[in-house]
């Protein structure tokens, strides 16, 4: 603890306070590979026991419901790693199941469940939860975990491109509220994240396009090398090559993961959000699609919204908001949908309604990420609608022809 309050920290007398002053470091393993549940890979059992190899670790399952649909199996491979680990490790019960996709983040019954089986099972901050799906399976069971007994230890592993290259990495979990994304949730870091990407495998086609948006994102923000790696490698991504795939979630998950250690806010306590480039409409897409519209498709949208607001505001020198959307369109993304054309009751724009939302969820000024150069972010605090809706324009006349 700390006495030594000074004029500058705050306008009170000296003698009235007492600064009470911590930091807590975090470190956690992120790891990608093939065949997690191997018998003869020893990664997940040493990660689970690397604080204490003397006793069992008792471990529960929670599952993306499709994920087992997709791997029948899963539930004797999961439970023949631990007979062949069995002095580092105990599965006290079969595996949970929960629905995937926005179903188990918008229904508190999903929450209440998993606490229950939290509960039943006698899951204290010693024993361990590991969520295996999507990223929402990832919030969601994350956010059951950080609030049992103030936290309870987490393995994430996500098994969608989007949750291994993106939200799987990082220290958010959420459900949504009212129809609000990801309103109720935590700042907790996971005990370890595993990607394995043979989990890659079982997804549509669809689904493993939309992930491959969120490396896009970070590439434009912070790595134009990286960006040109894209562009380089489009054709190889959009068939799946797995040399390529596998390079693109890791330098993708390095990026965020970089940018959530040293971007200096890796709790948002301010109202920058780089990560969110693309964001403020994906979220109001994905709500007015009644999230039809899969997340990196609003993200895919919402960068080709922003791109060319930029270069329409000067930011952005011109041409680049073509070859940005030309990246797009070759790895499958479409950049515009009818919904970016709804309007609410008073007769606004939907979409920009989304900005007023999005001030909120950022809880300060008007933060939005736009583009001074391929690989270089910059952040704004205002937003010209008219340009907005000649940018809307420009997405809606490309895609008509």
């Amino acid at each position: 603890m700390e006495t030594n309050a000074t004029q500058h920290d705050v306008d009170v007398p000296e003698d009235n306070l007492t600064w009470q002053r911590f930091s807590v470091p975090y470190q956690y393993p992120v790891a990608f590979m093939r065949g997690l549940f191997r018998p003869e890979n020893p990664l997940f059992a040493n990660v689970v026991a690397r604080d204490d190899t003397t006793k069992r670790h008792r471990c529960l399952f929670i599952v993306d419901e499709g994920l087992t649909q997709a791997l029948p199996d899963l539930d004797n491979t999961i439970a023949d790693y631990f007979t062949a680990h069995a002095g580092q490790l105990e599965l006290i019960a079969p595996i949970m199941r929960i629905p995937g996709g926005e179903m188990v983040k918008r229904d508190l019954a999903y929450i209440e469940r998993m606490q229950d089986a939290i509960h039943a099972h006698a899951i204290d901050r010693h024993s361990y939860v590991i969520a295996i799906g999507g990223g929402a399976v990832l919030d969601a069971v994350g956010l059951v975990a950080a609030i049992a007994h103030r936290g309870v230890r987490h393995i994430r592993i996500p098994t969608t491109v989007l949750s291994q290259n993106d939200s799987g990495v990082g220290v958010k979990n959420a459900i949504n509220f009212k129809g609000l994304k990801n309103y109720i949730g935590t700042f907790s870091p996971p005990w370890a994240v595993l990607n394995d990407f043979d989990f890659l495998n079982t997804l549509p086609q669809r689904e493993r396009i939309a992930g491959i948006s969120e490396a896009i994102k970070v590439a434009l923000i912070r790595d134009r090398d990286f960006y040109h790696w894209l562009e380089e490698n489009a054709e190889k991504l959009a068939s799946f090559e797995p040399e390529a795939e596998e390079y693109m979630v890791r330098r993708s998950a390095e990026l965020h993961m970089h940018q959530i250690a040293h971007g200096g806010d890796p709790f948002e306590m301010g109202s920058a959000r780089p990560l969110d480039f693309g964001h403020w409409s994906a979220h109001k897409l994905e709500a007015l699609t009644n999230h039809h519209m899969r997340h990196g498709e609003a993200v895919a949208i919402g960068m080709a919204l922003d791109v060319c607001y930029s270069v329409l505001a000067g930011l952005l020198a011109k041409g680049e908001d073509e070859r940005i959307v030309v990246l797009l369109e070759t790895l499958g993304f479409r950049i515009w949908h009818p919904a970016l054309e709804s309007t609410d009751a008073q007769g606004e724009l939907s979409i920009l309604v989304g900005l007023r939302e999005f001030q909120e969820h950022l809880g300060g000024e008007l933060t939005i990420t736009l583009l001074k150069e391929v690989g270089v972010g910059v952040e704004v605090h205002q937003i010209d609608t008219a340009l907005m809706r000649k940018a809307m324009d420009w997405l809606r006349n490309r895609e008509r022809g």
